[in-house]
């Protein structure tokens, strides 16, 4: 498979794992967090379709396209694991997180995602949703929806 219908693919399974999610947490309280904002991509998906939620989102540095800045208010700009600890601080719960970090070698970002597996599971709502390219550890893994091959996304239930 081509890099480009790999990175389609990629798209085309977040997008629907998105959307699943968002039908799924429709009676569960609690905000969204982004966790890996990038180019804003996601974020802007997910104002879309969960217009009523407050959105967190966490990234090391601020770089998306002007279109997708997440107010002021609602962005944690830093390392991930203290920018978590302040996230839990506010008392948010969060009914659906995005898992997007990573550092583009696959055993590093499979360590950093079970490594910050604790300190999602802190803030996240009884029964929330957390939709991953890296697999966690410490939730109970779902079977998304059918039109994304198994692996190619993980959906887990707090």
């Amino acid at each position: 498979m081509s890099r480009l219908d790999s990175m389609l693919r990629r798209l085309a399974a977040q997008r629907d794992g998105l959307n699943w999610a968002a039908e799924k947490i429709a009676d569960l309280e609690g905000d969204v967090v982004d966790l890996g904002l990038g180019n804003g991509r996601t974020y802007d998906h997910l104002r879309e379709i969960l217009p009523d939620r407050r959105i967190w989102v966490i990234d090391r540095v601020l770089q998306c396209h002007p279109s997708c800045t997440p107010p002021e208010a609602d962005f944690l700009q830093g390392e991930a694991e203290p920018m978590l600890r302040k996230l839990a601080d506010t008392g948010a719960r969060i009914a659906l997180a995005h898992y997007d970090f990573g550092f583009g070698i696959k055993e590093k970002d499979v360590a950093e995602a079970a490594r910050l597996s604790p300190l999602i599971a802190e803030v996240m709502q009884r029964g929330g949703l957390i939709v991953s390219g890296q697999p966690l550890v410490g939730f109970e893994q779902l079977t998304g929806p059918d039109t994304i091959a198994p692996d190619r996304y993980l959906f887990y239930r707090a």
